[in-house]
């Protein structure tokens, strides 16, 4: 049994911020609350550091007899939500400055941000659901932050979803373990394919209803639209991006490592969700006019793209560094757009944005750039995730589906469009201020989304090989 503390550092570094910054920020004055966000930021700076580390050192290894594995879905994972934090980090920071729960507020971030690394590495169904808990409390909290209507709301609604489906997802981990006598991944791969089919199906139904509540994918997307619109931007652009990254890769873990050899149809049954989700999220987006909501049914369609890897899982190799290449383009990507959202808190709907490229150009461009990157435009990053997740899908023989994902992404671009064209239409209005952290990371969400489609050879060779041995 490995109990070496090392491998975790990621992790402890988050959960050890949140404790000392707990302690420190009950006794801040409150115009130093700022020093916990510094906090905050160098948690996640060590975590990238320690992660650079072990993918350099290329070792596989598990901890806590197994329940949690360090390999190159974890680091990659790792690498993607630490950077997305630092952002959503960024875009807060005049939010919530002079706040009275500044403190408190920095600290849920750090325990969600922890709960999703323990969704990338759980090898356990026990882990997968502490993990699942870890990350969906604090965000609950986070949701109703603002202590407004729109804000109870939100809160509400996401707990009351995540309730039901935790509980759902709790009992799809006890059908498994009455069908695999064991919760490991490993265990479970060498009893399950000669278990009862149905007690399998549905177990595996109700442990993957769990993680489509955490990703937002139909048929547990319902909380999505409101918890985006009720909540302050930058933990909507939270809760739209970083529990996708966990509940997607764990989610590919599980089945790969413990339905590769089960004759449960799971393909099947992803790929459909996938084709449902991605068609319902482009569709409910078309008419929006508000952009937080228009944002989260984007993010709902980015899910059926996303969906499309875990439905080759075992049926192509490209599926496995599809998604972590999609995972890291879509997060930059969304997150710029959201920080665009937060530099302008007073411009709610499509035509508070009107002629926004003659006062703020440099906003304006942002904006285009992330927009069209998520329609999946070269020389961005999400241009090359869906490439490689198209292709892989092809290769896993659901060519229909691939078929359907590029005429969704065709139509995507009409309600994108709706959003950029107003940007340059005259306007007598006077632009709205923008604060100075979220253009910032604005800027730099804008920079890593070109980066990883112009540099994307050297990405595809980071994640070459596969995903999980």
């Amino acid at each position: 049994m490995n109990e070496n503390l090392a491998a975790l550092v990621p992790e402890l570094a988050l959960l050890g911020a949140a404790v000392v910054g707990l302690l420190a920020g009950s006794w801040l004055p409150r115009r130093r609350q700022w020093i916990v966000a510094a906090l905050a930021a160098a948690a996640c700076a060590t975590g990238l550091a320690a992660t650079a580390v072990t993918m350099a050192a290329d070792r596989e290894q598990t901890v806590f007899s197994a329940a949690f594995a360090v390999d190159t879905a974890t680091d990659v994972g790792r690498l993607v939500v630490l950077a997305a934090l630092l952002l959503i980090i960024g875009m807060s920071v005049e939010t919530v400055r002079n706040h009275p729960r500044e403190t408190e507020y920095w600290v849920l971030l750090l325990m969600t941000g922890a709960g999703t690394l323990a969704l990338v590495g759980a090898n356990d169904l026990l882990m997968l659901f502490a993990a699942y808990l870890l990350t969906g409390v604090p965000a609950y909290t986070l949701a109703g932050f603002a202590k407004d209507a729109p804000g109870t709301e939100a809160a509400l609604k996401y707990y009351l979803m995540g309730a039901l489906l935790g509980i759902t997802m709790l009992a799809g981990t006890a059908l498994l373990h009455a069908a695999g006598h064991a919760t490991h991944y490993g265990r479970l791969a060498a009893t399950l394919p000669s278990a009862p089919y149905g007690l399998v199906a549905v177990g595996l139904v109700g442990v993957l209803a769990g993680l489509l509540f955490k990703i937002g994918g139909v048929p547990a997307h319902f909380w999505v639209p409101d918890v985006t619109d009720g909540a302050p931007a930058p933990v909507a652009a939270y809760v739209t991006t970083l529990p996708k990254v966990g509940g997607l890769i764990a989610g590919y873990r599980l089945l790969h490592q413990t339905l590769a050899d089960s004759d449960v149809n799971r393909s099947l049954l992803l790929a459909v969700l996938a084709a449902v989700t991605m068609s319902l999220g482009n569709l409910a987006a078309f008419f929006q006019t508000s952009v937080k909501r228009l944002l989260a049914y984007s993010t709902i369609s980015q899910v059926g793209y996303l969906l499309m890897a875990l439905a080759v899982t075992t049926r192509s190799d490209a599926a496995q560094r599809s998604l972590l290449v999609y995972l890291a383009a879509y997060a930059v990507t969304n997150l710029g757009a959201f920080a665009v959202v937060t530099a302008l808190p007073r411009a709610r709907t499509l035509d508070d944005y009107r002629g926004l490229a003659r006062h703020r150009p440099d906003l304006t461009a942002v904006l285009v750039v992330c927009l069209l990157g998520l329609v999946g435009t070269p020389p961005t990053g999400v241009f090359l995730g869906k490439l490689e997740i198209f292709s892989a899908t092809i290769d896993g023989g659901y060519t229909w589906l691939a078929a359907l994902a590029v005429a969704n992404t065709v139509a995507s671009l009409f309600y994108y469009l709706r959003w950029i064209g107003p940007l340059f239409l005259p306007t007598g209005t006077s632009p709205t201020l923008s604060a100075r952290w979220p253009t910032a990371t604005a800027y730099c969400a804008a920079v890593l989304s070109l980066t990883l489609g112009i540099a994307g050879q050297a990405v595809l060779t980071v994640a070459e090989g596969p995903l999980l041995r």
